[in-house]
């Protein structure tokens, strides 16, 4: 069929380049995940801050600089955060630190998006208040629910969930050093 093996190549390219133009952005045809980068997670986690919030009426919690950490071994997300305490009932300093919490990621088919799932309290720390531990402890818990509870981080759009005519539905999400991969399946 092919007279030579440069023509074979050439054919080949050629079908694989229209293959891969009906392919989505993020979307590995081969291994059948949608991918998203370290970075474009960062970017969606970005989108929430700076914020403050407020636990009961005597502190207030500025948030800043989220940095986002995959972590393989747990399939979780660190986002580690700056944090600037702050006494509403007395006039004092505000007292700088930083935050982390930890969270696992899951799907939810009716936002049709993957959020951020379960955030609990990994670290607190605050220059000179280690004494304090438990009450920055429950701070944080505070913090997790109100902030990241079912965030999402990425919302498909409905021809995202389609592919030759077939309706697919997102699986297993594994958390790499680099990205999340979102397994899709057939339904």
């Amino acid at each position: 069929m092919f007279s030579t093996p440069s023509a074979f190549r050439l054919a080949a390219a050629a079908a694989f380049a229209a293959f891969a133009g009906t392919a989505h952005a993020g979307y590995n045809v081969w291994t059948g995940e949608y991918t998203f980068s370290k970075a474009e997670l960062q970017s969606a986690v970005e989108k929430k801050f700076p914020t403050t919030l407020r636990y009961g009426e005597l502190v207030s919690v500025k948030l800043s600089r989220p940095r986002l950490v995959l972590d393989e071994a747990g399939n979780r997300i660190t986002t580690q955060m700056d944090a600037v305490m702050t006494n509403t009932v007395i006039p004092t300093p505000p007292v700088n630190g930083t935050m982390s919490l930890n969270s696992g990621v899951r799907y939810d088919a009716t936002q049709r998006a993957v959020l951020l799932d379960k955030p609990t309290v990994q670290d607190v720390q605050v220059q000179g208040m280690a004494q304090y531990g438990q009450q920055l402890n429950a701070i944080g818990a505070v913090v997790a629910e109100q902030l990241l509870k079912d965030y999402p981080l990425y919302t498909f759009k409905p021809e995202e969930l389609r592919f030759n005519g077939k309706e697919v539905e997102p699986g297993a999400i594994t958390v790499a050093p680099e990205e999340v991969r979102v397994q899709l399946n057939l339904k």
